[in-house]
C-alpha cells in the first residue's frame, strides 16, 4: 500500500495552495444547515472539473461525487458543509463577517466554528489527488458525500428521505474525519464508542399562577423548576454506574415575566449524552419519571410535556474497521498517529453508513498549533488554553491540518482500494 500512497500523494504539492485558497474563502463564506447553497455548489463544480459523476442538490443541499475505476471495493468518505450561528473573533485575516437568517427567522452571525470548513477542503483535495493519481494507483470505487445540516442533526435524514441508499453505489466501507483541538499534524483513532448519543428536550411545567404576594393560591412553577433541576442532577450521579460515562446538563430555564406575578409554566431545556442505548433509554425514563414526579408533589393542575428537539445517535466505530485503519495510519504517520480521547461531542454521519448497512470508522485530526498545545499541556491548562470546538476563538491552523486531512483520507482509503491492499 505505500507505493500507492506514494503515487497519490505525489501530486500533493501540485494542489496544496489550491486547497489552502479554498479553506480560506469556505471559511469567509460559511452558512447554515440546508442553507448550504454556495458551498455546495462550489463542491459540484470541482468534482464534475475532476470528472466525478455528480448528484446535487440531494437532502436540500447535499451533494455527491462517484468515480470509479475499474473492479474493487467501493469506498464512501463524507465531509459536513454546515456552519454555526457564532460571531467570530478568531481576528484572521479570513474571518467570517457573515450573517444569515435562521430558521426561527432571527438575523445571527454565521462562522465556521467546528472546522466543517476543514473537512470539505480536505476531501476536495483528496478527491482531486484520486483523480488525478496513475490509473495503476487504485482499483474500485470511490464515492465522495458533502453532508448539509450536521449541526442540526437533520441532515443525514434528508439525504436518506431523497432517496441516498438508491442513488449510490452500495459501500463496502464508510469513513469520515473531525478537525478536534488536538495537535495539528496529529491523526486518532478509537475503536467502539466514539461520539456519544445526544437528546435534548424541552419540558413545559405546569402550576396556577396568582399574585406574587399570594403563593397559597398558586402552584408555582418556578419552584417547581427548580426542585426539577436539582432532581435531575442525581440521574446521573445516583442511578448511572460510575463506570459509565454520561452526561445530563439543563441548559435554559424560563418562568415568568414579571418579580410579582406567578407565572402558570416553567420551560426546561435540557441535553442528555450517553454511549449505550441502555444508558441512555434509563436516563430518558428517569427524566420522565422525576419531573411527573415532582409535578405531582407539587400539586400541579398537569402532568408535565415533555418534547424532543433535536436527536443524534452514538458514533461507534467497527472494531476490525478500525483495527485496520489504526495499522495503515501508524504505518505512514508514525509517532504522529495514536489513540484518541472517548468524546462527548454527537454526529449524525453514522445513519449513513447504518443505513447502508457498511461498517465505518470515524477518526480525528488536530488542529490547534503544537507549540502552544504543549506549553499548555505543560501547564496543565489544556482545557482553558486551547479553543475547542463552537468557540467564536476556533481556528485551526492551515498547515498541517490540511495536508494531514488529506493525506489521512488517502491513507484510509488505499487501505481498500490499493491495488497492494486488494
Amino acid at each position: 500500500m505505500t507505493v500507492a500512497i506514494d503515487t497519490v500523494l505525489r501530486g500533493l504539492d501540485g494542489i496544496r495552495t489550491q486547497v489552502e485558497d479554498l479553506y480560506r474563502d469556505l471559511h469567509a463564506h460559511p452558512e447554515l444547515g440546508l442553507a448550504e447553497t454556495r458551498t455546495s455548489a462550489r463542491v459540484a463544480e470541482r468534482l464534475r472539473a475532476e470528472g466525478y459523476e455528480v448528484i446535487d442538490g440531494i437532502g436540500g443541499t447535499g451533494v455527491i461525487g462517484v468515480l470509479t475505476r475499474g473492479d474493487g471495493p467501493t469506498v464512501l468518505l463524507r465531509a459536513d458543509m454546515d456552519a454555526l450561528p457564532v460571531a467570530e473573533a478568531t481576528g484572521l485575516p479570513y474571518a467570517s463577517t457573515v450573517t444569515a437568517t435562521d430558521r426561527s427567522g432571527r438575523e445571527v452571525p454565521v462562522m465556521h466554528a467546528c472546522g466543517h470548513d476543514v473537512h470539505v477542503a480536505c476531501l476536495l483535495g483528496f478527491a482531486q489527488l484520486m483523480a488525478q493519481a496513475a490509473p495503476d494507483a487504485w482499483q474500485g470505487t470511490l464515492v465522495v458525500l458533502f453532508q448539509p445540516s450536521e449541526e442540526n442533526g437533520d441532515g443525514a435524514d434528508a439525504m436518506l428521505a431523497d432517496g441516498l441508499v438508491d442513488r449510490i453505489p452500495r459501500p463496502d466501507v464508510a469513513f469520515a474525519q473531525h478537525v478536534l483541538p488536538y495537535p495539528a499534524g496529529y491523526v486518532g483513532v478509537r475503536s467502539g464508542a466514539f461520539l456519544s448519543a445526544a437528546d435534548s428536550l424541552r419540558i413545559t411545567l405546569h402550576g396556577r399562577g396568582a399574585h406574587g404576594s399570594m403563593p397559597h393560591a398558586a402552584v408555582d412553577p418556578v419552584v417547581l423548576a427548580a426542585m426539577c433541576v436539582l432532581r435531575l442532577q442525581t440521574i446521573v450521579s445516583r442511578e448511572v454506574p460510575p463506570t459509565t460515562p454520561a452526561v445530563l446538563t439543563v441548559g435554559s430555564v424560563t418562568a415568568g415575566a414579571g418579580p410579582n406575578v406567578i407565572p402558570e409554566t416553567a420551560v426546561l431545556e435540557l441535553n442528555v449524552r450517553s454511549y449505550d442505548d441502555a444508558t441512555r433509554r434509563r436516563i430518558l425514563e428517569a427524566i420522565a419519571r422525576c419531573v411527573r414526579a415532582e409535578s405531582d408533589a407539587s400539586g400541579a393542575p398537569r402532568e408535565p410535556s415533555i418534547e424532543k428537539l433535536a436527536q443524534f445517535p452514538a458514533t461507534r466505530n467497527d472494531a476490525e474497521v478500525t483495527a485496520r485503519l489504526d495499522q495503515a495510519f501508524r504505518a505512514h504517520f508514525g509517532d504522529g498517529a495514536g489513540t484518541v480521547d472517548l468524546q462527548t461531542a454527537s454526529e449524525d454521519f453514522s445513519e449513513i453508513p447504518r443505513a447502508l448497512g457498511a461498517p465505518y470508522c470515524y477518526w480525528a485530526i488536530g488542529g490547534a498549533d503544537p507549540d502552544r498545545y504543549a506549553e499548555a499541556e505543560r501547564n496543565g491548562t489544556v482545557h482553558q488554553d486551547i479553543p475547542v470546538n463552537h468557540s467564536a476563538h476556533f481556528a485551526p491552523l492551515i498547515q498541517p491540518t490540511l495536508d494531514t486531512g488529506i493525506t489521512a483520507l488517502v491513507v484510509a482509503a488505499l487501505a481498500w482500494l490499493g491495488h497492494e491492499a486488494a
